[in-house]
């Protein structure tokens, strides 16, 4: 039995390092710039427009379209993600969700 569970352990340490292995940070020297998107009439009331995105495709960051989204629970905003200057150059942190205070 304990060495069933140290087994376990040892299993359980390996897939979390390996996944925070492959979380890289990619670094821009220059930041892309957002094209023009056109804001269509929300859905509803309750929708809320997420600011169009970036995501790392192939090399580069590609633009991903806003949009109208419900939030995931009553009260929550949406932080628009930004572009950080940091030693090695420009990274992306998306938007997220937060809880209104």
């Amino acid at each position: 039995m304990k060495k069933h569970f140290s087994k376990l352990v040892i299993l359980a340490v390996l897939v979390v390092a390996s996944s925070v292995s492959a979380s890289a940070q990619v670094y821009v020297n220059v930041r892309p710039t957002y094209t023009h998107v056109v804001r269509p009439a929300p859905p509803s009331r309750a929708h809320i427009w997420v600011e169009e995105d970036w995501a790392y495709r192939g090399g580069r960051y590609e633009p991903v379209g806003g949009h109208w989204v419900m939030p995931p629970r009553p009260g929550s905003v949406w932080v628009p993600g930004r572009w950080v200057h940091a030693r090695r150059g420009y990274q992306w942190m998306p938007g997220r969700w937060r809880r209104r205070y």
